[in-house]
């Protein structure tokens, strides 16, 4: 059992606290990313969880025991790194067996879970090299590997794909979802890369300042996002937003156009409130032609992906906006074109930046 409990759990430097009150639950064999900004607390978070940084209070219990001021060697976590750490004099074989052979683990089992550990990674052939004969992706898969002979209650991953180059960085993600689904490990991972949190995740854990914005699984948050944070972070490209005004029962955008709520929407009692309306590229539609409820834009950049083009846009107004068309329109800089917006299928956050609305999901 390696559920990890998290409970009220801080941390300050001197004066600076970074860690604010986090409460956390992550289940037995769960695969949680911490996803988040840099500077955000999410690898610092690891750090406590892992035992290299004193707790200022609060709580970490793992399958029930009080592991909070535990010595690191004391927690049965494996830690990957971001920069391998591997020991550069060794082989692999003896970079995979060092910590076991520390523990003083009799030979046989120490070779017998090298073997499986190689066999599963596919270090095989590289045993008898040295780190610096070793590519970027095979250095890493060591450091996994490292952690895998090692059994441990969690596997801790800090940024661990961050140094490959973008094809070895895929690779990679899936041999760690594969290895995932194999040992079937408690996993907690931290990274900024939302394709990654995307990908991997059971569950994820959106960081802002040092508290938690939203946890939930990645579709989930990505399709209901609690606030307008969690809106604008996940999703490439990222949301766009402009502000509305309650005006008498509608929603008056810049330049005067008129929009209805969707029925589902409460709006504020207070008339000029002002919300925003956050839309995905593919929650907005680009026109050649004027409308009587589209907004005029300018094409400022076109970005032409193939299967998919997207146009970022400027509205007189309201700013910037990002819309998904066909890889094959013909769109060009400079164009002048509109923008249909049907409000049912955008979000709505209230001006503290909480969700008010969120499109149905078909």
């Amino acid at each position: 059992m390696a559920q990890l409990e998290i409970r009220d759990l801080t941390k300050s430097f001197d004066a600076t606290e970074v860690i604010k009150g986090v409460n956390l639950s992550i289940q037995d064999h769960e695969f949680c990313v911490f996803l988040g900004p840099s500077g955000c607390g999410k690898s610092t978070m690891l750090r406590l969880i892992a035992g290299l940084e004193d707790v200022s209070s609060g709580q970490l219990l793992l399958a029930g025991q009080d592991i909070t001021h535990a010595p690191a060697a004391k927690r049965n976590l494996a830690m990957v790194f971001q920069s391998y750490a591997l020991y550069p004099h060794m082989n692999v074989r003896d970079n995979l067996s060092f910590a076991l052979k520390l523990a003083k683990m009799p030979q046989a089992q120490i070779d017998a879970k090298l073997a499986r550990t190689a066999r599963t990674l596919g270090l095989d052939a590289l045993l008898e090299r040295k780190p610096a004969a070793l590519s970027g992706g095979q250095r890493q898969r060591v450091a996994i590997g490292r952690a895998i002979v090692r059994e441990p209650a969690i596997f801790l991953f800090d940024e661990p794909l961050s140094n490959l180059d973008a094809a070895l960085r895929i690779q990679t993600r899936l041999e760690i979802a594969r290895l995932h689904r194999e040992l079937h490990a408690t996993t907690i991972y931290v990274t900024h890369d939302q394709v990654e949190a995307m990908t991997l995740a059971d569950k994820v854990v959106i960081f802002n300042g040092g508290r938690v914005e939203q946890v939930g699984p990645p579709l989930t948050l990505f399709q209901q996002p609690a606030n307008r944070f969690v809106a604008a972070f996940l999703g490439m490209p990222s949301m766009s937003f402009i502000d509305v005004t309650v005006d008498d029962g509608s929603l008056r955008l810049p330049g005067g156009l008129r929009l209805l709520p969707p029925a589902a929407l409460t709006l504020p009692a207070a008339p000029g409130s002002t919300l925003s309306l956050g839309l995905r590229p593919d929650q907005v539609s680009l026109l050649a032609q004027s409308t009587p409820q589209a907004l005029p834009c300018t094409v400022e950049v076109v970005e032409r992906l193939g299967s998919d083009t997207y146009v970022y846009v400027s509205v007189p107004g309201a700013g910037p906006v990002t819309v998904r068309v066909a890889g094959d329109d013909p769109v060009a800089v400079g164009d002048q074109r509109w923008l249909d917006l049907d409000v049912s299928r955008g979000h709505v956050f209230a001006d503290s930046g909480q969700a008010l609305y969120h499109p149905a999901v078909h």
